[in-house]
């Protein structure tokens, strides 16, 4: 991953391939913001009006290169927008540092060292613009020819300028203030595991199945000290976990439960996480129509979360105990996968009605609520890329927050929102429990079709054992990102819900969720 650093060189001296700065849109045109000070005096203070001249406009992600004036160590200048120029005495918004970085070192793939010169009021600050430019730079590269992200065929120049950014360099970043190095030490691990999220994502299904993923965690546990128990398929119909072996069975790669924990001696407070783990979803017997199965890959980002999640806890030494649950499954269709119609006893004991087996996220998500709930944590939350429902109601950049306490709700939604993740709260009508009643089972796992992300959300609740706070994240649209690569946002995995869930885990060891 690209390096950081925290500089005591200003914009002007500081010794990089390029020094970035940022502009907004003011009332009467581009703005220079603060930490560029010494790069406009380098412009004779008419940096914003050379960038006009050059079409620039201080807009969100905009950037601009171009030459350095003399006076500069740096040899080009990369301008990049922050949106519009705040209210004169306020600060700029940490996710519109945290974008603007991303999208810097996007530009500056290839480039060795760039030092970035963006508005560093505080360590907060600090951690936006370190957070933003190690997420940009992020790139995929496991499977390009060579096996390191180049064509085996191609020259060391072309190789060269695909290299992502080699080095961050924040400018004003105090290295010996204890705020900014603690923030730049949490701005690394965070990244670090949210890139592990990432990797884990892009991992195209015939590499990552539930027995390799699972392996993945136990690497991760030996590696930084965790525990971590797999149940293989002889364990999960051992155990009755219907839900897991019904999506599993159609499946030559059998399922997962696995349990990865960050325990910490002086914790008071536990938090489970359940992630949907579908490794490939091909819709079972419910098959897929054709233009719906090429990203199905991405069905196990709420499992890649929350590993990355638990993960990082461990790193950062968090006062708190967070136990993470991967219900990890391939959902395929053959002569012994789950047919609509069929019945199946979950862990729980209750009997589900199978009418839909791509609405299977939900099942290997309810013996994973079940067994979290056997451990009564002080609280519960999934992640899931479950419905496509949400995507229809939020779009591709938000995702659902649901919860079985409305306190809790508005403090995950809150947390997202603080740590620039948007999310939305959402009901859960009880009217609409009525439409899961089976003829035959408990419960059947489809319900009304308007709603249906709310439903899916009713259906989880019955799962989560009683007396237990428990919130549920729909990540299905901003899970896989597939278009192009905007701010600290790639093209594929994302890595969606983990800043939240870290947060949610800081808080709760600080006693801020009471």
């Amino acid at each position: 991953m690209t390096a950081l650093t925290l500089s005591t060189s200003s914009a002007a001296t500081v010794r990089a391939d390029a020094v970035v700065v940022g502009v907004a849109k003011g009332a009467k045109g581009v703005v220079v913001a603060p930490g560029a000070e010494a790069v406009d005096k380098a412009f004779g203070g008419k940096l914003g009006a050379v960038l006009e001249t050059l079409g620039a406009s201080g807009a969100e992600g905009e950037v601009t290169k171009l030459p350095a004036a003399d006076g500069l160590k740096a040899p080009v200048v990369l301008a990049v927008g922050l949106g519009d120029a705040p209210a004169k005495g306020d600060a700029y918004d940490n996710e519109a540092l945290r974008r603007a970085a991303g999208s810097a070192a996007r530009a500056l793939s290839g480039t060795k060292k760039a030092g970035f010169a963006l508005p560093v009021e505080d360590a907060e600050a600090a951690a936006a613009v370190s957070e933003g430019a190690l997420l940009g730079a992020y790139t995929f590269t496991a499977y390009r020819s060579n096996g390191n992200g180049q064509n085996a065929k191609g020259s060391k120049k072309d190789n060269a300028k695909s290299a992502p950014l080699g080095e961050a360099a924040i400018v004003g970043g105090k290295p010996r203030d204890k705020e900014f190095k603690a923030a730049a030490e949490r701005s690394v691990a965070l990244a670090e595991e949210i890139n592990r999220a990432r990797d884990l994502i892009n991992t195209p299904s015939n590499d990552l199945d539930p027995k390799s993923f699972a392996a993945q965690a136990q690497a991760a546990a030996k590696e930084f000290g965790l525990k971590v128990e797999v149940l293989d398929e002889k364990a999960l119909k051992k155990g009755g976990y219907g839900g897991l072996m019904g999506v599993g069975q159609g499946s030559e790669a059998p399922p997962r439960l696995v349990r990865i924990a960050h325990t910490h001696p002086k914790a008071d407070k536990t938090l489970a996480l359940v992630g949907k783990g579908i490794t490939y979803d091909s819709g079972g017997i419910s098959l897929k129509p054709a233009g719906h199965n090429e990203t199905m890959k991405c069905d196990m980002s709420g499992a890649a979360a929350v590993f990355a999640a638990v993960v990082a806890a461990a790193r950062l030494g968090l006062k708190v105990n967070v136990t993470g649950w991967l219900a990890l499954a391939e959902n395929m269709p053959s002569g012994s996968a789950t047919r609509p119609g069929d019945v199946l006893t979950m862990y729980s004991g209750k009997t589900v009605e199978v009418l839909n087996t791509d609405a299977e996220g939900r099942l290997v998500l309810a013996d994973a609520l079940t067994r979290a709930s056997e451990e009564a944590p002080d609280a519960i939350v999934d992640v899931a890329t479950l419905t496509g429902a949400m995507v229809l109601a939020l779009g591709n950049r938000t995702f659902a927050v649901m919860a079985n306490d409305d306190a809790f709700r508005t403090s995950i939604h809150e947390i997202a929102e603080e740590v620039g993740e948007q999310s939305w709260p959402m009901p859960m009508p009880s009217e609409l429990r009525k439409g899961m009643d089976s003829p035959v089972a408990d419960i059947a796992n489809m319900g009304e079709r308007m709603g249906g992300g709310l439903v899916a959300g009713l259906f989880l609740k019955e799962f989560v054992g009683e007396g237990i706070t428990w919130a549920h994240l729909d990540i299905a649209g901003p899970a896989f990102h597939e278009g192009a690569p905007w701010g600290y946002t790639p093209k594929g995995g994302t890595g969606s819900a983990v800043r939240t869930l870290v947060r949610l885990a800081e808080r709760t060891a600080a006693g801020d969720l009471g």
